[in-house]
């Protein structure tokens, strides 16, 4: 005299985010009046509802309930033969539960995703960009990319071709966009192109990377290729403003040769002319033809000096002389280490002393643990950069022209955590560790 039970499945195969359902039929071979509960067991329970949920039988009957399982469309939904389970419990005899089990086949479906990082970009004969790809299925995907320019003049180059991501998995694809010729001069010229992401095999019958548990039939259908435009922006090697000033300078070079240089010499030769002219009139020698008065051997007159003999005076070239000297600074650099947690900011920096004044020329920013996070530079009360850590783990920065930090000014770095880096020695990192090395002069306020 005990509970007996059978289970039937409606379907053999199951599609995410569609309804498949199996009946339980429930025997009562008891003496008693006998109510029934259900539980649904296996990896598809979370998605399944079983209706009604408790079911009374009398003696000798029978009764079915419907087990709906409606696994979404989601990368943890498994794909191929599941087994799926049915636990009846009767409530007055616990002692006759029975389990029924039954296997389901969860059918793929294919959703992948592409993002095109960045979209634009600008260099004089190449730039490189990721092609972001996601698999969004509950299948293994095989996806290809390759590009489609939009203008002759450019070659793309994608590595790797081929990527098979399992489900749920995201990564990149390097993509280098190049032109067939450097542009000279002139002005920047804004390039098309588009990058085309597709599954392997999508034009063949069946592609290759669906699971094997499928029964026999078509495969489904695949998604359509995913167009990703972009643009590369070809800057000239020579700027528009060096040919102005070359121009400038070829009419500048003809100005001088053609007009002011005859010019200038004709009035030095005038002048010349005028002063030989003025000494003649005046009964004067002109010079390098001798003449009658006092010192004809060429020696100095009474009161006055031999030529090339001073008479102690400063020599103007001397150390002595206005504008000899050089300013007191000194060269001068100081690290500014920050340490801070995941999910935590932390700051700090150098401040000026007074009277002093540091004139900043280089910087150089060290992420060596590859920290993901945020770091922001500010010099004084300028702020010189916020930079994604993820981005470098080595920077620099030169100015040809100094920063001026002010007295009691303050040079710091601020440090927004977000991930830490694995260090060079292999050893995981307790928090993140961004070190900034200022380089210039310390001088004297003037």
């Amino acid at each position: 005299m005990v509970t007996s039970a059978n289970l039937a499945l409606d379907a053999p195969v199951v599609v995410p985010g569609e309804t498949g359902t199996i009946t339980v039929t429930v025997f009562n071979r008891t003496d008693i009046v006998e109510a029934y509960t259900f539980e649904v067991l296996g990896a598809l329970a979370p998605w399944a509802t079983v209706e009604p949920a408790r079911i009374s039988l009398y003696p000798g009957t029978s009764g079915d309930v419907v087990v709906s399982l409606r696994p979404p469309r989601s990368p943890e939904v498994p794909v191929g033969q599941v087994p799926v389970g049915a636990r009846v419990l009767p409530a007055e005899r616990p002692e006759d539960t029975v389990v029924l089990e039954e296997t389901v086949v969860v059918a793929p479906y294919l959703d992948a995703d592409a993002e095109l990082l960045p979209q634009a970009k600008a260099g004089r004969r190449k730039a490189r960009y990721a092609v972001r790809l996601d698999n969004r299925g509950n299948d293994a995907a095989a996806l290809t990319v390759d590009g489609v320019a939009g203008s002759d003049e450019l070659a793309l180059i994608t590595r790797p071709d081929l990527l098979t991501l399992p489900p749920g998995q995201s990564t990149e694809s390097e993509l280098t966009v190049r032109a067939h010729k450097l542009m000279w001069f002139g002005k920047p010229a804004t390039k098309p192109f588009q990058v085309r992401v597709n599954r392997r095999g999508e034009d063949d019958t069946a592609a290759p990377g669906l699971s094997p548990d499928l029964p026999p039939g078509p495969p489904p259908d695949l998604p359509p290729a995913i167009l990703l435009d972009g643009t590369f922006t070809q800057r000239p090697v020579f700027p528009r403003w060096l040919l102005a000033l070359l121009g400038l300078l070829l009419a500048l070079l003809a100005l001088w040769f053609g007009l002011v240089r005859p010019a200038v010499k004709s009035a030095a030769q005038q002048a010349v002319e005028d002063k030989t002219n003025e000494i003649a009139q005046s009964g004067g020698n002109v010079p390098g033809q001798g003449g009658n008065t006092g010192n004809q051997q060429g020696k100095p007159g009474p009161g006055q000096q031999q030529p090339g003999r001073g008479t102690g005076g400063q020599d103007p070239n001397g150390p002595d002389a206005p504008g000899g000297g050089g300013g007191n600074r000194q060269q001068f650099d100081i690290p500014i280490e920050v340490q801070t947690s995941p999910g935590q900011t932390a700051a700090n920096g150098y401040t000026v002393p007074p009277g002093k004044v540091f004139r900043v020329t280089d910087m150089l920013l060290s992420n060596f643990q590859g920290d993901e996070g945020r770091i922001t530079i500010k010099l004084g009360d300028r702020t010189i950069a916020t930079i994604a850590l993820e981005t470098f783990r080595n920077q620099d920065y030169h100015w040809v022209t100094p920063v001026d930090v002010a007295e009691k000014a303050t040079a710091s770095v601020t440090v927004t955590c977000t991930k830490t880096g694995v260090p060079p020695n292999g050893a995981p990192a307790p928090g993140c560790s961004e070190l900034v090395t200022v380089n210039g002069f310390l001088a004297d306020r003037g």
